[in-house]
């Protein structure tokens, strides 16, 4: 009797379609954790190649902004920074609102970027979003660079900030960040799959997203009746916390934090959900 091959093959990955609502893989994002180094490797090395000035761009950006927010809604419009310096008080909020919306923009666009890669070889459609949250953490970095520059002239020139134990919390505050514009950004991506119109509502809605995080007002000139409510908003809890831990100033409340953290998750959750139905079918209507 001779014996078939069939009886000797071992398969390390058996592709299965994913029925059930719950049915996530997210093991598969772990196997493929070298992808998504090469994503991040590819994503980095295009942007550099294509730039004159490089990473100078992530300097230039913030400052701009800036010394534009601080003639406007501290000179000009006489808005409260807490005390805070003006330039330092709107830097911070610049510097976490650009990570998080880098992330969400381009995260919200990963169906229709890549429905050429999609659609000729399987891997796990979660690594590109994934490695979209990794290689921004990079621009950030550049950025908090700049921030803490800043942060030391404002103390040697004598500004009355002071960091607390909060900031042992920082790399909490990232990863939430990390955390939301992923979930965010996936579940809007899943969306325009659908409804294009979201792709141009996308750029609206993240700058109105900005003045309702703390960037500009800060949550302490909420009245104290919608607070709860305000917070509900993630971003904005993430930048009281980040003031509160580096200036000492900002509203830190048990309650808004947890209903951040809530929030936060339940994002994700839904984004990844949605997403993981949507990867199925995704290419009969992109």
């Amino acid at each position: 009797m001779i014996e078939t091959p069939e009886k000797y093959e071992k398969w390390d990955l058996i592709i299965q379609p994913k029925r059930a609502w719950f049915d996530l893989h997210l093991g598969d994002l772990w196997r493929y954790r070298d992808l998504i180094s090469l994503f991040v490797k590819r994503d980095f090395v295009t942007f550099y190649k294509q730039t004159i000035l490089g990473p100078l761009w992530y300097l230039i950006q913030p400052v701009l902004v800036t010394i534009v927010f601080t003639v406007i809604f501290k000179k000009i419009a006489g808005i409260s920074t807490d005390g805070v310096p003006g330039y330092l008080f709107y830097l911070s909020g610049i510097v976490l609102w650009n990570y998080f919306a880098n992330c969400l923009n381009q995260t919200s666009n990963t169906f229709v970027k890549n429905v050429g890669i999609f659609g000729k070889v399987y891997f796990p459609r979660l690594t590109v979003p994934v490695s979209i949250v990794i290689i921004n953490l990079a621009k950030f970095g550049i950025q908090i660079i700049l921030f803490v520059g800043f942060y030391i002239y404002f103390i040697a020139d004598g500004s009355p900030v002071r960091p607390t134990l909060l900031t042992l919390l920082l790399p909490v505050l990232i990863f939430q960040m990390a955390v939301l514009s992923l979930g965010a950004g996936i579940l809007v991506s899943s969306l325009t799959t659908k409804y294009r119109d979201l792709t141009f509502v996308m750029s609206f809605a993240v700058q109105l997203w900005m003045y309702a995080s703390s960037v500009v007002i800060p949550a302490s000139k909420v009245p104290e009746r919608f607070l709860y409510f305000y917070m509900m908003n993630p971003m904005a809890s993430v930048i009281e916390m980040f003031r509160h831990s580096v200036f000492g100033v900002g509203v830190v409340n048990p309650v808004c934090i947890a209903i951040s953290w809530g929030v936060t998750l339940c994002v994700l959750f839904g984004g990844i959900i949605l997403f993981s139905r949507i990867e199925k079918s995704f290419m009969d209507t992109v």
